[in-house]
């Protein structure tokens, strides 16, 4: 087991700052924040995000105080921003640093964000999680993922909550259950790294279609049928990049699947709520400072499912609204007046 002395968290989002106060339970925690004016906030305030900061955790700008700092990082930026920031940490890591990311979604950046619609014959040869961006950019081989019904705002408030941490190697999961432990916060592990990935990472369109449905007032039996069939879906996705589905079938799947398709303390619900109330999707993003990961994501599960002939009308449906600018009452009644077809399909 490392000697730990002091933790990092990249990022100072919503769920950055969770992070970091969580981790403070155990240790001094440094949290990196790339922007200057937040930077500033925070030293100013201590404050940030609907959050206070603990004494505990010293927030900073600079990359290599953190990799000289702390062995064990928890890189928690958008997927957006996620290799930017890989790219500038990576000459100061080394093959002994761990890092446990908690970032849910995708990086096609090495294609210039054009997304190939004919050429998906190596899925994962385009399409990368946020570990193998960490693997790319990085001397880091030790690489984890957390994962699960994890709503900042709760866990912030002092509520309880459930993770999930995958890696394949056992002292990682095991750093993390030490970094982690609290009385609040219970630890799961698996050892399905790629799985539990790409589960936290398709969930999220599914929270933007919950959204929509919230916002047109279906009931519960039509939210049901969206999850159930969503998950479907997700599935049917990962598959086809090499993920099995043992991450699918805990809390980075349908447990956080529950918790983002519930209320509005998920931005992907949050969109999908406003989009089923009319607001185009350009002013949407206009006006939201943390990224909503789902969006993306149904652009890249759409191509995916274009190229392998999957059946995924929910994921399509999602294209047209969000993309395609169609009627989220047409998308809907498509759903319902679909050909019928096997329950379970994806086993």
């Amino acid at each position: 087991m490392y000697a730990i002395e002091k933790v990092g968290v990249l990022g100072s989002g919503s769920f950055g700052i969770c992070l970091a106060n969580l981790l403070s339970e155990n240790y001094e925690v440094m949290l990196y924040a790339r922007r200057q004016e937040v930077l500033n906030t925070i030293l100013t305030t201590r404050e940030y995000a609907g959050q206070r900061l603990t004494e505990k955790v010293h927030v900073t700008n600079d990359l290599k105080l953190i990799a000289d700092s702390c062995k064990l990082i928890f890189p928690v930026v958008s997927s957006a921003g996620f290799r930017d920031v890989m790219q500038k940490i990576g000459p100061y890591l080394t093959p002994g640093h761990v890092l446990i990311h908690g970032t849910k979604g995708l990086d096609v950046t090495l294609l210039n964000d054009n997304i190939p619609e004919n050429d998906f014959s190596e899925s994962r040869k385009y399409i990368f999680t946020m570990s193998d961006v960490i693997l790319q950019e990085t001397s880091v081989k030790r690489i984890g993922v957390i994962s699960g019904p994890n709503l900042a705002t709760e866990i912030a408030h002092g509520l309880p909550a459930a993770t999930v941490v995958a890696s394949n190697y056992d002292d990682v999961i095991q750093l993390a259950i030490q970094a982690l432990k609290s009385p609040r916060f219970k630890i799961y592990t698996s050892k399905d790294l790629v799985g539990t990935e790409l589960a936290g990472v398709l969930k999220n369109p599914i929270a933007i279609a919950s959204g929509i449905h919230a916002a047109m007032d279906l009931g519960h039996n039509a939210r049901a049928f969206l999850i159930t069939r969503g998950f479907s879906e997700m599935i049917k996705i990962g598959k086809v990049l090499k993920s099995d589905m043992t991450g699918f079938l805990g809390l980075a799947g349908i447990g956080d699947l529950i918790a983002t398709c519930s209320g509005n303390l998920s931005r992907n619900f949050s969109v999908g709520y406003r989009i089923g109330k009319g607001e185009k999707l350009k002013d949407i993003l206009n006006s939201m400072q943390e990224t909503a990961e789902g969006i993306n994501t149904v652009k890249i599960a759409h191509s995916v499912s274009k190229h392998y002939k999957l059946r995924t009308p929910l994921f399509d449906a999602l294209y047209d609204v969000l993309f395609q600018e169609a009627s989220p009452y047409d998308a809907m009644k498509e759903l319902l007046n679909g050909p019928t077809v096997k329950d379970v399909d994806f086993i």
